[in-house]
């Protein structure tokens, strides 16, 4: 057990912390800002394809993550047309980069988000945001004080989870990031790079370090869905 508080345990650990707790920030906020979105439209509107695009915005949820990796790198590649425009008039490069690290743990967790987004908005009568649109409120002042307030703890729920998985991406972030110690090296990819060098106090601490935020995070996500359930109104 004293091996797991060694100095150089300690730094290398912290260091994975600090980057996995920013990639999973960085692309829990981009999920909030398209989830969201795309959640809502989908609760609330009904166009043809409808039920093809909820199918492709669920896809990342069960396709493997190796998978979405590679179509990252096709999409965002330095072969790439997108990719060679993002380093040509953006300065912008995503493979082997934390970037590229936040683009697949968002692609990776999008679903959690849009998902519980749906559900919330789903679970809000519309019966009040007709009301509050006959009292003469905007759409964009009906989603912001009827639908958001009445949705927010499923959605932040969703964004809890979302950034649980974040933090656990290993696949598509190996394939698009790669492994570089300090710059793109997460918790996960630590995990797996220490037990394939062998050093398993390194590993035993990442792993413990790793289970115990997922947890906390993962009660936090119950607690709050709890209460959403509690005090979602009861239709007749």
């Amino acid at each position: 057990m004293a091996e797991l508080f060694t100095p150089d345990t300690w730094q290398a650990t912290a260091v994975a912390l600090g980057l996995t707790l920013k990639v999973a920030a960085w692309a829990t906020l981009l999920n909030l800002l398209t989830g969201v979105g795309l959640g809502w439209l989908m609760a609330r509107r009904s166009f043809a394809g409808r039920g093809l695009l909820d199918a492709l915005l669920t896809l990342p949820m069960v396709l493997p993550p190796t998978v979405l990796g590679y179509y990252l790198l096709v999409l965002v590649g330095r072969q790439s047309a997108l990719g060679r425009w993002l380093q040509e008039q953006l300065g912008l490069q995503l493979i082997f980069t934390w970037q590229g690290a936040v683009l697949a743990a968002a692609l990776v967790s999008f679903p959690l988000v849009y998902k519980a987004a749906r559900a919330a908005f789903e679970a809000v009568d519309p019966q009040l945001e007709q009301a509050a649109q006959a009292l003469g409120l905007r759409p964009w002042a009906v989603f912001l004080r009827v639908s958001l307030p009445l949705a927010w703890r499923g959605i932040l729920a969703g964004l809890l989870l979302a950034f649980a998985r974040g933090m656990g991406e290993f696949g598509a972030t190996l394939m698009v990031a790669g492994s570089i110690p300090g710059h793109t090296q997460t918790l996960s990819i630590a995990v797996y790079e220490a037990v394939q060098a062998g050093q398993t106090p390194l590993a035993n601490a990442l792993v413990l370090l790793t289970s115990i935020t997922a947890l906390v995070v993962l009660l936090s996500a119950n607690h709050l869905l709890a209460g959403h359930n509690t005090r979602a109104p009861q239709r007749p």
